[in-house]
């Protein structure tokens, strides 16, 4: 493999990689001082700490492998006590399943901590009995969780430059494929009628960002100060604020029509996205690859010389003559708004020229200092408030354990009663791999891991031939870093590569036990019945929770609001804060509108008015966006007390409309509709005042659709999901 080819492999390959060989040196390390059964012993504790070593820093590795390590370790302990009571150790698979399942009320960085003690409890039954106390069985695996945590730590080191460089690169890919797709969505609805396929890809892809946004600012911004994590840093804020300004330009596209002229227009606008998606998609395969990204068009171009900090003319010049010959009548009003679309076009080309002059060896200064910057990084750590706030019977995360218990323990009690009951704890972990918090996801890894594991099995049985335990060794190794590098990107295959995974180390450490094909699919298609099934055993239905997830939206797109008009003190740290919650809030808005779509039909959230309420909530962060940048930009003209005296009662209004215990706020009479459709007789260059009053005025139209939307959504909660409600407004 070249050095350009290994360069190319993306994080979770090349992590998968990394715990494949930290699997294999643990496993020759303990073969070669303390033979054979021991290291098989100690391997299933190394592979249950392996499911925490994803790509992160070295204190978040520390965290969550040995977190893994200690829980997988005290499972072990526990089913090598009450092995030999099938009553007791039935008891403890349902304590096992329950503390594991608690864990996630640390949130997603305790996703794959959680599954590790499940895969030590199914490891240490499958280990046959032998007249070795409990804790020498126990001890092995402790001794193989230590090994593996001293792997990782030492391995993430090496790679973690690798890792950060990755992340960023990941960053600038997803803002490239964002661009792409709003290119196409402009494409599809103004061209032939609307393309469910373009908005899923746009919607997807605004999710898929935030994620590598999120991933990036763990790694770029706990890294040491140093030359190259400015240029990072800078290339992160960069990309940040780019997506701010995409989300920005879809506002007034509605103003240009779907008529010829219109038409026109919008394709050059798509025209003008994906050059800008291109050239960031080149800055992203330069920074994976380790070299220079080529250089941009001779009009837009920057040389290796070229200041960061000064290259906004270039993109300027490339796209000033993007509407040149525009089919506009003379006098028509949307001659006014090309400017406005073409300078937002403008400043992304600029941003993206920027990050090319930074990987060109140009410099930024940055906003924003390394003690500030720690203040985007996720959350770390196992505070114990967070496990008291889930101590309720209305936490999904207790609910889920429960459940979890129930399910798990049921497992093991049928698998007892079963012809095969020789091999309970594959029944145990068929339940528990397919069983998950929510039904929408159940309903995936139902199918899927059936799928693998026939497949899984069909290698197996082909592995079956080969006498040599050594090939077998190599196999098992090679299934341990594919199930562990794909658990998030394809999971049929972790399916495959766990399936052949759990059946070599069983027959590994129980050869006269051999392979029981057969009866690995039916636990396998027994087990997904039971997930399923389980699954309706105290549900947590999404339109429970919806009236306290429209609260928190409503509360954070306040807390932006009054920072961006400048009502709320604070710093510019505090105002990127109160954006990032805005941006959360709504994403997992419409991702529990997505859930809820598997649901039974009487439990389903309120689909239209929640969509409406999303889709208002990202435009009036939208406006919000403009309504900075046009301070920025303007704040000599709009600085005087005409326009301080419009961002005080649009603030005020935005506020009020916003808190739904106001019992009156101002609505539809304060705002003409029609007459936000109408743009000022004067193009912003000449008179800011009306464009940025204007702006103020949809904005507060946003709020009050807000308002309307959250109030329908509530209410549509205590009734037929099914009812009928108004088409959202869209006045810019």
């Amino acid at each position: 493999m070249t050095s350009l080819s290994i360069r190319r492999l993306p994080a979770y390959a090349l992590n998968g990689i990394e715990v494949a060989i930290g699997i294999g040196l643990i496993q020759w390390l303990f073969v070669a001082l303390l033979g054979a059964h021991a290291a098989q012993l100690a391997l299933s504790g190394a592979v249950c700490a392996s499911l925490a070593d994803v790509p992160n820093t070295g204190s978040r590795t520390w965290h969550r492998v040995s977190a893994a390590a200690v829980l997988s370790g005290l499972a072990a302990l526990l089913v090598a006590l009450l092995k030999p009571h099938p009553i007791g150790l039935g008891v403890s698979v349902a304590f096992i399943a329950f503390i594991a399942m608690m864990t996630m009320a640390w949130g997603l960085r305790a996703a794959a901590v959680s599954f590790a003690p499940i895969l030590s409890l199914v490891f240490s039954m499958a280990v046959p009995h032998t007249h070795e106390p409990w804790f020498v069985l126990a001890g092995w695996n402790a001794l193989g969780g230590a090994a593996y945590l001293a792997w990782s730590l030492v391995a993430g080191r090496v790679l973690q430059q690798r890792y950060r460089t990755l992340a960023l690169a990941a960053a600038l890919r997803a803002a490239a494929q964002l661009l792409q797709s709003r290119a196409a969505l402009l494409e599809s609805t103004h061209a032939r009628g609307a393309d469910a396929v373009a908005m899923q890809a746009w919607v997807l892809g605004e999710a898929n960002l935030a994620e590598r946004l999120q991933t990036a600012r763990d790694f770029v911004f706990a890294e040491a100060d140093s030359e190259r994590a400015r240029r990072d840093t800078a290339i992160l804020l960069r990309t940040i604020e780019l997506r701010d300004v995409l989300l920005a330009s879809r506002l007034d596209l509605d103003r240009l029509g779907n008529d010829v002229a219109g038409r026109w227009v919008l394709q050059r606008v798509a025209m003008a996205l994906r050059q800008t998606g291109d050239a960031l998609a080149s800055a992203a395969d330069a920074l994976r690859d380790g070299q220079l990204p080529p250089p941009l068009a001779a009009s837009a171009g920057t040389s290796a010389d070229t200041s960061a900090a000064t290259p906004a003319a270039t993109p300027a010049d490339a796209l000033r003559d993007l509407f040149n010959g525009a089919p506009v009548a003379p006098g028509d009003a949307r001659s006014r708004l090309m400017p406005a679309v073409l300078g937002r076009l403008q400043g992304m080309a600029a941003d993206v020229a920027r990050i090319h002059g930074l990987l060109h060896g140009g410099r930024e200064d940055l906003p924003l200092t390394r003690e500030q910057l720690q203040r985007f990084v996720a959350p770390e750590g196992w505070p114990l408030k967070a496990l008291g706030a889930q101590m309720s019977v209305q936490s999904p995360v207790l609910r889920h354990a429960v459940r979890a218990a129930l399910a798990l323990s049921s497992a093991y009690f049928i698998a007892l009663a079963l012809p095969w009951a020789s091999h309970p704890h594959w029944l145990v972990l068929s339940v528990a791999v397919v069983l998950r918090g929510n039904l929408e996801q159940t309903l995936s890894r139902r199918n899927t891991r059936v799928l693998g594991t026939l497949l899984g099995c069909a290698v197996v049985l082909a592995l079956s031939h080969l006498t040599a335990k050594s090939a077998l060794g190599w196999v098992f190794l090679a299934a341990v870093g594919i199930a562990h590098a794909f658990v998030a990107q394809r999971y049929w295959l972790t399916a495959t590569a766990a399936t052949v995974m759990a059946l070599l180390q069983s027959h590994l450490v129980d050869p006269a036990g051999g392979f029981a094909i057969a009866e690995r699919v039916a636990d396998t298609v027994l087990g997904a019945a039971l997930a399923w099934g389980f699954s309706y055993v105290l549900p947590s239905w999404e339109r429970r929770s919806l009236p306290r997830a429209i609260d928190r939206v409503l509360k954070e797109l306040r807390g932006y609001a009054a920072h961006a008009l400048g009502t709320e003190p604070g710093d510019g740290v505090e105002q990127r804060l109160a954006r990032r919650r805005a941006y959360d809030t709504l994403s997992a808005l419409a991702a529990a509108v997505q859930r809820s779509a598997v649901e039974p039909q009487a439990e389903r959230v309120p689909v239209r008015e929640v969509a409406a309420l999303i889709d208002h909530g990202q435009r009036l962060m939208a406006h919000l966006s403009m309504v900075r940048l046009i301070l920025l930009r303007n704040s000599p003209t709009l600085a005087g007390e005409a326009g301080a005296s419009a961002l005080r009662h649009a603030s005020a209004a935005v506020a009020t409309c916003l808190n739904l215990s106001d019992s009156a706020p101002p609505m539809a009479d304060d705002i003409d509709p029609e007459a936000l459709s109408m743009l000022p007789s004067q193009a912003p260059a000449l008179d800011a005042m009306p464009w940025f009053v204007r702006r103020l005025q949809v904005l507060v139209h946003e709020a009050q659709q807000i308002r309307v939307a959250a109030l329908a959504a509530v209410s549509m909660d205590k009734s037929d999901p099914a009812a009928p409600v108004a088409a959202p407004t869209h006045p810019a």
